[in-house]
């Protein structure tokens, strides 16, 4: 995924009421920023830090930032929820995640379960359905990327839904997409929403496949990057 223009340098005011976020320009006008992201982004807000921005691609929109990256101890880390939906559709189009190669077709947003929406359903004949849930990860604490940084009832119910698919005798694979390249394992944020970690661990046992990959990320653009290794094994959580 590439930036469809320049990035532009700016400075971290402060993050505030979820989507928006205050800044300076390298030229020192403050301006409000639309941040693509609900969660707690921690880590990734602290003020004074180095942010990078897109402008809006509508000329007319009340905001005319997007803040897209941001330096954490000299690693560029992406903030932008929006993304990693594209990041790995265009991934598996180009035969870069071997655990969703071998399909014909890919979809988006394609409904199932009770009200949802799946991020991608891959198919091809002759091979069950593979149902691809996304999930953008930004956190890291010591070594690890962590998901979520805030509780998640929403993130457990797509855990449910994909369970469902296994049991129809379907394929599930829950994505973690981590906007950054510093971290060398994943694991669930138990501490900050134990009823997610667990939820994961049984959906992995129920037979819901979970891989983890990162990211490449530039002033430019945001590629896939290596895989990481994943643990869901709640005897293994403990914080370090």
């Amino acid at each position: 995924m590439r930036f469809p223009q320049p990035l532009v340098r700016a400075t971290l005011i402060r993050r505030y009421k979820r989507f928006l976020a205050d800044v300076t320009l390298d030229s020192g006008e403050e301006v409000t920023a639309h941040v693509a992201n609900s969660g707690a982004m921690l880590g990734t807000a602290i003020p004074g830090s180095e942010v990078w921005l897109s402008p809006a691609a509508n000329p007319d929109r009340k905001l005319k930032w997007n803040w897209e990256l941001v330096t954490v101890d000299g690693h560029l880390v992406g903030v932008n929820t929006a993304h990693p939906n594209l990041i790995v559709a265009e991934a598996v189009r180009d035969g870069l995640i071997a655990e969703l190669a071998g399909y014909e077709s890919i979809r988006r947003e394609v409904r199932y379960g009770v009200n949802s929406r799946i991020d991608l359903l891959l198919e091809a004949s002759g091979r069950p359905k593979c149902w691809v849930e996304v999930k953008n990860v930004h956190l890291k604490r010591g070594d690890w990327a962590e998901f979520p940084d805030a509780v998640t009832t929403r993130g457990a119910k797509h855990l449910t839904e994909l369970r469902g698919r296994v049991a129809a005798g379907e394929r599930a694979v829950m994505v973690y997409l981590v906007q950054r390249a510093d971290c060398l394992g994943f694991r669930p944020a138990a501490d900050i929403d134990p009823t997610y970690a667990a939820a994961l661990a049984e959906a992995i046992g129920d037979g819901v496949e979970a891989i983890c990959y990162t990211c490449r990320l530039s002033q430019e653009g945001i590629a896939l990057g290596p895989a990481l290794p994943i643990t869901a094994n709640p005897a293994d959580f403990a914080r370090t």
